[in-house]
């Protein structure tokens, strides 16, 4: 995860550095703020829906989640969501939506680009699909905000909920 994280970032360095790209701008804003926060709650919940009723999405994500958050302790949760929510939405949306362009093409090929950064092998395209979605939502929330902070803040929260929700029922699955 860390590794990653730091891949990206250095991705997008580079491509601000040597492509003619300005960073979409990030600022502190409390209603942004908050509607970041309500963002990640809508996702999250709807993730839990479709857990619920999408077998192959379950499946999918379980794989996914085992993967990634089983191995970790509790606290290291946190890192889970600071380093890709800060990281990939560095990327994803801050560099590469405004490369491609703030549009629906930007919006549609930073997506799908989000989505396959999330394949964990080949039978996981529910867990893809639902990525690109999420990474649709994202993008859209840094296109009519014009401010990174939003999605960064809904990708870190979205993570946090995610994870401390999976590990927590982990846990009381395995007592």
């Amino acid at each position: 995860m860390g590794v990653t994280a730091v891949v990206l970032m250095i991705v997008s360095k580079l491509w601000l550095r040597f492509g003619s790209v300005q960073l979409l701008p990030l600022s502190w804003n409390p209603e942004q703020a908050a509607l970041g926060v309500a963002l990640s709650l809508g996702i999250t919940l709807a993730s839990s829906l479709l857990y619920r009723v999408w077998g192959a999405y379950r499946e999918s994500a379980q794989f996914y989640l085992n993967l990634a958050i089983a191995p970790l302790a509790w606290f290291d949760l946190v890192w889970l969501g600071l380093l890709p929510g800060m990281s990939e939405e560095l990327l994803f949306r801050g560099v590469m939506l405004p490369a491609i362009g703030l549009n629906p093409l930007g919006l549609v090929l930073s997506s799908v680009l989000f989505g396959i950064l999330h394949i964990s092998g080949r039978h996981q395209w529910a867990y893809t699909t639902w990525a690109t979605i999420v990474g649709l939502l994202l993008g859209l929330s840094a296109i009519l905000t014009g401010n990174l902070l939003v999605p960064i803040i809904a990708h870190i929260i979205t993570n946090w909920l995610s994870g401390f929700i999976w590990k927590w029922r982990y846990a009381h699955q395995e007592t």
